[in-house]
């Protein structure tokens, strides 16, 4: 940024924008921690909507796609809900990654395991990590017991 020269409110967002998408809320948080007022901030975000530069959907979309194949729908879902976006922005974003919970979690365990855990200490390690990622502790136990010798 310049020296001395101070840089609107609109073009702050839009170099926000430039590096990746922002849910909306996301958005206007950073920019109330840069000092603008909320009825300024929400003038700019109702603009840059309108213009098509900030998009709820494109941003669930954006998150599914980065997150799929590491998180389960369920914790996918959660966040997108915490962000503030719609349940049909949500169920349209997760319905278009068709993402498995099953293949996922997998896929997962192999990326970051590879092997049967050896003993007791080693079972629950695997347990908490998968579970942090999302997925229900049935799964987890039906496929550590696909695992077993």
């Amino acid at each position: 940024m310049r020296a001395g020269k101070p840089v609107s409110l609109k073009a702050q967002a839009v170099r926000l924008l430039a590096r990746r998408e922002y849910a909306r809320v996301d958005l206007e948080q950073r920019l109330l921690a840069k000092g603008a007022t909320r009825d300024e901030i929400a003038a700019v975000l109702d603009e840059l909507s309108a213009q098509g530069l900030l998009s709820n959907e494109r941003y669930a979309h954006a998150l599914v796609a980065q997150k799929s194949g590491s998180y389960s729908r369920r914790s996918i879902r959660g966040e997108l809900k915490r962000k503030g976006l719609s349940g049909e922005s949500i169920e349209g974003a997760l319905g278009d990654a068709r993402i498995e919970d099953d293949a996922a979690l997998l896929a997962l365990w192999q990326r970051r395991f590879g092997t049967a855990p050896v003993n007791d200490k080693e079972k629950a390690r695997q347990i908490r990590f998968l579970q942090s990622r999302g997925f229900e502790l049935s799964a987890i136990f039906k496929l550590l017991r696909t695992l077993a010798p």
